[in-house]
Formats: structure tokens, sequence, C-alpha cells
């Protein structure tokens, strides 16, 4: 059983007999508090999708959930649900928009290493790898020699994504994605 100063953002946790997934984690250290930083929670119960803010302090002890994670790739949208299929055995898992809606700006068709998260054989979330490459769709003229400079500009890219990339860059170019900190990292 991991204490709440353990616990990490996409993890599922046991908590008064229901599993949630831990969608946001925010550490505050209450002034003038002798003992440890408390842990505000953001879960989402993984079978209503209800939210939930609580707060833990960093001793307090959650049981974790069992879980599992499944290659796949993203399939189809239809409507709201999101398909994606089993790289092993093309089992079909159905997402709703709201339960993915922040990893949706980082996957389309070529999108390779998504995990798909089950809890209990129900697919609750999608898993992303660290880095993705993606097309720009859309950015301002690239300038010569922008490379030099460290100025960026907005790019928006096909997902629909907007992230700041260096001025040399231009539309049409493949580029590497930090997911986590959403945030340029080369060219692909």
């Amino acid at each position: 059983m991991p204490k709440a100063s353990e616990i990490k953002k996409n993890q599922a946790v046991e908590y008064e007999g229901r599993v949630y997934f831990v969608k946001d984690i925010e550490r505050s250290v209450p002034q003038g508090r002798a003992g440890g930083s408390l842990y505000r929670m953001r879960m989402y119960d993984v079978v209503t999708n209800q939210k939930l803010d609580e707060t833990f302090k960093d001793s307090d002890m959650l049981n974790l959930a069992d879980l599992v994670r499944r290659a796949a790739t993203f399939s189809y949208a239809d409507g709201d649900e999101y398909v994606f299929m089993d790289a092993e055995d093309y089992t079909q898992y159905m997402l709703n928009r709201s339960a993915i809606e922040d990893e949706l700006l980082f996957i389309n068709e070529d999108t390779q290493g998504i995990m798909v998260i089950l809890v209990s054989d129900t697919p609750v979330a999608v898993d992303l790898p660290p880095t993705i490459e993606l097309t720009i769709e859309e950015t301002d003229p690239s300038i010569k020699g922008g490379s030099a400079t460290a100025r960026t500009k907005p790019a928006r890219l096909t997902t629909g994504l907007v992230v700041q990339v260096p001025e040399h860059i231009s539309t049409g170019d493949r580029i590497k994605i930090n997911v986590e900190e959403r945030k340029f990292l080369s060219r692909a």
C-alpha cells in the first residue's frame, strides 16, 4: 500500500469501496504546520466517470487498484466514442471523448505506443508514450536563419494541439513533442 505522496498521475486507486482514476495531483505545503504536505487529488470513478476531489496527508495510505495495460492503436471515431484496437488479439475498446479529452490532442491514426488501461476488463483511459510525432498543419512562414535565435512561434498540429516551435520550423514539418509538458522537442 503506497502513501499518498507516492501516488502518480494516471494511477488507479481504491477509495471508499470504489475504484478511481487519478487525473491530477496538486501538492501544497501549509505554512506553520508541523508535518508534511497535503496532496489534493482529482479522481474520476472508473465506472460512472463521476469526479471526486479529495485531499490526503502525505502519510495517508491508499490501495492501488488492479489495472491492466494493453498495447493498442487508434482505429476510428464514431461520434463521441473512440475505438482503439488491441495490438495482440484485436479486441476493440470503446472510450468516450470525455474520458480521454486531453489525450486526444496527441492521437491520430499513426500514433505508436498507445496503451489502453483496463480496470476489471473495462477500458477507462489511454496512456501515451513520453514523446509523440505529429505534423504541423499551420504556422507562420519559416524565417531563414531562425535557428540562431531562441524565439518561438505558435504552430497548430493536425490534431488541433497548439505548441510553440522555433522560428525555422515550417508548415508540413513532422515534429517530436513531449506529451507531459506539451513542448516541442525536435524535428522528427
